[in-house]
């Protein structure tokens, strides 16, 4: 399975029209437009998951800087997510 991310999509895109420019290339799994959690808008950006590795290399190849709604797509494969500190919240008072 690999994971890929796609950037510079158009606010309006859906989860269907990027599900179907990625099918023409094999078998999609999951489509996930990322919205901003205060206003429901999509930030322009999004995650493909493919379960045929070759297919998903194939379709970053002919999807990357392809146009869809007027804007050059940037598809690549998507970096994991980086681990974050759970850091505890209390800072500790200078004491001088």
């Amino acid at each position: 399975m690999k994971n890929i991310f796609v950037g510079n999509l158009s606010f309006g895109a859906t989860e269907d029209s990027v599900r179907t420019m990625f099918e023409a290339y094999g078998a999609v799994d999951r489509v996930n437009i990322i919205t901003d959690r205060d206003t429901g808008r999509a930030k322009g950006f999004g995650f493909v998951e493919m379960s045929a590795n070759s297919d998903a290399d194939r379709a970053i190849a002919e999807l990357n800087g392809r146009d869809l709604d007027g804007r050059a797509l940037n598809v690549n494969e998507a970096r994991p997510k980086p681990e974050r500190s759970s850091g505890g919240g209390q800072r500790q008072a200078n004491r001088w």
